[in-house]
């Protein structure tokens, strides 16, 4: 049989322990064991701040690293081209100091072939860079409604033969959602 000793607290404190070891343990005692092993598992003191220590600056490393890297990865994906032109078609016709009134971009006599090349590959990217942009608009519509339609069919279990799905759906609404999709298709 295990042996108790009895310590002096305050009572205000007693109170304080009591509530929190009847909310997560078992037994005061388990309560007890569990807070010092944790003090004496992480190597800390009770009276020390928690700081940054070497766990936490790890984690935060980490978390750097998975952001660098999904940033990465988008740049491979979706290309650096649309935005590193249309950066350069920013500063390359900045407004200088002397002039009153900057020029037009597409402005000037200049009949320039590489300005003219720079143009249309701007024109490009950007034509590229908007139908990318309502594909993803697509998408996430086509989704959702798949989702919804997907949120509408049921099981139906059967005492005789296997069970089957069921679409809870007005025969309207199928009929509109098959004009629909018919409409979308090339």
């Amino acid at each position: 049989m295990n042996s108790f000793k009895s310590i002096r607290f305050k009572s205000e404190t007693a109170k304080h322990f009591q509530k929190f070891s009847r909310r997560f343990f078992k037994t005061h005692t388990e309560a007890l064991q569990t807070m010092l092993d944790f003090f004496f598992y992480n190597e800390i003191s009770p009276k020390e701040s928690l700081g940054p220590n070497g766990r936490t600056i790890t984690n935060l490393i980490k978390k750097r690293f998975n952001a660098m890297a999904a940033m990465m990865k988008n740049l491979e994906k979706n290309g650096v081209l649309p935005t590193k032109a249309m950066i350069e078609l920013l500063f390359e016709h900045s407004p200088q100091k002397k002039r009153k009134q900057a020029p037009l971009l597409m402005e000037g006599g200049e009949d320039d072939p590489e300005r003219d090349r720079f143009f249309k590959k701007v024109e490009e990217a950007i034509v590229i860079e908007r139908k990318y942009t309502n594909l993803k608009r697509d998408l996430r519509q086509n989704r959702a409604e798949f989702i919804a339609l997907l949120n509408k069919v049921q099981l139906v279990k059967s005492s005789f033969g296997k069970s089957r799905l069921q679409l809870d759906m007005a025969l309207e609404d199928f009929e509109k959602l098959k004009i629909k999709i018919e409409k979308e298709l090339p």
